[in-house]
């Protein structure tokens, strides 16, 4: 008897030690703040702490279950949060999981997902400029992504429409082809009496050896994170758009010593099926390893026309610079310095510039 119960013992410790090994569940998370003075064009110069300046801070939850026969259940719980006031969000009325909160199942045939995720914008755009996902000094991703001025009294209109990240959505990422893979992107309005109300978007990104290319198409007619307010975040008469179509190229080559991007866009903003503006967004960098860092250069221009600018400035045009090194002081810190030029046509040119620190955990 001693024997059986000693075996059924070992037996129920193996059993569960190789349940424990099918699921996992991780802490990870980025810390992210720098020291400067901001100011882009039309904007009043300001020092400050800011956070962010490299990638805006996160923590999160990522938990994995294997269900046999290739078959994977995935959650992923993420929130923003701001490194200089401990406040959670991106900014003030942000939702508390506004980076990731949603569940999927992956295997061989791909995955899908439901809940709150990426945009079909966020990876060709962070993917393809120097500076990634920069909501602070990446010349790109403020010109597509990132209002200027005070809420209320926008200098400036983000390019994209519909936020960064989509909630109440459906992603199916299909398997790797060679080098390729695609994203199908829905997210279900849910706006009563209008079930025609959505976004829908598509990427692909390929990647072979030093050379890199993506594509992405998306319409939308819902803003984000919370639907109900208009879709592009600005003052009128922009916020009067009610969708927006953008399509968008781009392609990196990595040649060792330079690593080159390049990305050209174009979206078209209507309201009530009449075109009202339209953006076409150019960037180009480059980024240098140079000792146990990288020198960083990025430049983005983008040029605003149609008829919703008659009733302000007419047609307007972007440019915004940054040059910045990235100093790794290990494979999860480094410090960095970046100064930055930003003039908007019908404004004053501001000049930003920020030495900051970045931890992974």
């Amino acid at each position: 008897m001693k024997k059986t119960r000693l075996a059924l013992a070992l037996a129920s410790c193996l059993v569960a030690g190789s349940a424990m090994a099918q699921s996992s569940v991780t802490v990870s998370g980025l810390v992210d703040a720098f020291a400067g003075s901001m100011k882009n064009s039309g904007e009043a110069s300001k020092a400050s702490v800011g956070s962010g300046g490299m990638t805006t801070s996160w923590i999160g939850f990522k938990g994995i279950e294997d269900l046999g026969g290739g078959l994977r259940a995935e959650f992923n719980l993420t929130s923003f949060f701001q490194t200089d006031t401990g406040a959670y969000g991106r900014f003030s009325g942000d939702n508390l999981f506004s980076r990731d909160a949603n569940i999927a199942l992956a295997g061989n045939y791909g995955r899908v997902m439901l809940g709150r995720g990426l945009a079909p914008s966020f990876l060709p755009t962070v993917l393809f400029n120097p500076f990634g996902d920069s909501f602070t000094f990446s010349p790109l991703v403020l010109h597509v992504y990132t209002p200027s001025g005070n809420f209320g009294a926008r200098s400036w209109a983000q390019a994209n429409a519909a936020d960064s990240g989509w909630s109440n959505e459906i992603i199916y990422t299909t398997p790797k082809f060679g080098g390729l893979q695609a994203n199908l992107h829905y997210q279900l309005g849910e706006v009563a009496g209008q079930t025609g109300k959505k976004n829908i978007g598509v990427n692909a990104l390929y990647f072979n050896g030093g050379l890199a290319l993506t594509g992405l198409y998306f319409d939308a007619q819902v803003s984000n994170p919370n639907s109900g307010s208009a879709i592009i975040d600005a003052t009128a008469p922009f916020n009067s758009i009610t969708r927006q179509k953008t399509w968008m190229v781009g392609a990196t080559y990595d040649f060792q010593v330079v690593k080159l991007y390049g990305t050209y866009q174009g979206s078209k903003d209507t309201t009530a099926g009449t075109s009202q503006a339209k953006d076409k967004v150019f960037s180009v960098g480059l980024s240098a390893p140079v000792g146990n860092g990288s020198i960083l250069a990025a430049f983005a221009r983008t040029k605003r026309t149609g008829d919703l600018l008659a009733s302000t400035s007419g047609d307007v045009s972007r440019n915004t610079t940054s040059v910045g090194y990235d100093y790794f002081m290990s494979k999860r810190t480094d410090l960095y310095a970046i100064v930055m030029n930003d003039k908007i046509s019908t404004k004053s040119s501001g000049v930003s510039f920020g030495l900051g620190m970045r931890h992974r955990f």
